[in-house]
């Protein structure tokens, strides 16, 4: 499956994968993040049931804060 991750072409052995486990393969593990799949914002609570699929362009963004 070829996706669009954060800009970039992306491949990975699946046919479609959820959400968490992109996140696991890939090693993403900050905690504060936002996921988008296709431009839909996916909630932290369907990440373990929204599929990505091939094509898909996924978006995820990294919250920071400081001063």
């Amino acid at each position: 499956m070829k996706i669009t991750l954060n800009n970039r072409d992306e491949e990975f052995e699946a046919d479609s994968m959820t959400v968490s486990e992109m996140l696991e393969i890939r090693k993403f593990t900050f905690r504060l993040r936002i996921i988008k799949i296709n431009g839909e914002l996916i909630p932290r609570n369907k990440y373990a049931t929204t599929l990505i699929h091939d094509g898909d362009n996924v978006q995820m963004l990294y919250l920071m804060s400081g001063g």
